[in-house]
């Protein structure tokens, strides 16, 4: 097929959503399927507010319609919820063509504590948004439940791989153990660090060791300012050097109530690095009774029971995860522009 994919979210950002996409366009293609992208890249921008990383596209319904139809595709996929996805949205509406849509971030979720945004309000604006879609894909069969539960409708699952090659328990370099030389156990979240990622819950733990954080965001100086030398700040690392950290540390530490998966939880699995997190959809599924990881309403007992955990079987369940899987199931829920 030729796949075409809208989206808000690509390069310079860094991001699980830029992750997913470019994973799986790679993948797509290794499976003999042509695909076009229509990104920010191709039309001028402004910054997010609070998110400067961010880039807001100025584009009109037209442009972006005649960037679709320069694309000849045969299924169209819009990936965002920004100023790309509702263009695309109504030109596929105009048009009368089918199109499928993903649902990758928690919006109403973010907008609560940063705006206080009900959310009622945005889910259903959410809704509106998705209800024209022939699929919904989301990532994981909580998220799945949860939308279906909310009204939303055509509701499938789109899960998520790992490069096992890339993420493995004894990457390129010194010796893992060797590389951080810190107090041990090494607690490590990497991620952006913004209030939606929950990342102060994690600081504010009393915890035996060392805290690593690995990322950048607009909470960052916020949190220094609080924390300071107390944790180790490590910024935005390529993803041979994250490897690195994830086969170093003790614990994996993931905070966040409200991510729909969480790529970096299986970067860390991969690794061989165990999960703490709380039980909330994202690690819940993602972990799915495996034992490689700890969760609970206690985010402080979670990181202290998965310091005995087998760092192999933190491996062997990331080992269930693969793109290809991943894309072959995206393109089973495309649809053709007509229908």
């Amino acid at each position: 097929m030729r796949v075409t994919i809208v989206t808000d979210a690509w390069e310079p950002q860094v991001n699980g959503v830029v992750r997913t996409l470019k994973e799986t366009v790679r993948e797509l293609q290794r499976l003999g399927h042509s695909v076009s992208m229509v990104t920010p890249a191709s039309f001028r921008t402004l910054p997010c507010p609070s998110y400067p990383e961010i880039r807001l596209s100025l584009a009109t319904t037209g442009m972006v319609g005649r960037a679709i139809d320069a694309t000849e595709c045969d299924a169209l996929h819009v990936a965002t919820e920004g100023p790309l996805g509702w263009a695309a949205r109504r030109y596929a509406l105009r048009r009368r063509y089918a199109f499928t849509t993903a649902y990758h971030t928690r919006f109403p979720e973010y907008l609560q504590p940063r705006l206080g945004v009900p959310l009622d309000w945005s889910y259903a604006a959410m809704r509106h948004f998705h209800a024209p879609a022939a699929r919904v894909m989301a990532p994981t069969p909580s998220i799945v439940s949860d939308l279906e539960a909310r009204r939303f409708r055509n509701v499938v699952l789109w899960s998520r791989g790992v490069d096992l090659r890339m993420f493995n328990p004894e990457p390129a370099g010194p010796n893992p153990r060797e590389f951080l030389k810190e107090e041990r156990p090494i607690f490590l979240y990497v991620g952006r660090v913004a209030v939606e990622k929950n990342v102060e819950a994690f600081l504010s733990l009393d915890l035996p060791g060392t805290k690593w954080v690995v990322g950048e965001g607009p909470q960052l100086a916020e949190l220094k300012a609080r924390h300071g030398d107390s944790v180790h700040w490590a910024g935005v690392l390529a993803q041979h050097e994250l490897a690195r950290f994830y086969a170093a540390a003790d614990v994996f530490v993931f905070p966040s109530r409200t991510d729909t998966f969480g790529l970096v939880l299986l970067e860390a699995m991969a690794c061989g690095l165990p999960v703490a997190a709380y039980d909330v959809p994202g690690p819940r599924d993602v972990l799915a009774g495996s034992e490689a990881g700890a969760i609970g309403d206690d985010l402080r007992a979670a990181c202290l029971r998965a310091l005995d955990i087998p760092r192999s079987r933190a491996r062997q369940h990331a080992a269930l995860f693969s793109w290809e899987a991943a894309a072959r199931q995206f393109s089973s829920h495309l649809v053709g522009l007509r229908g």
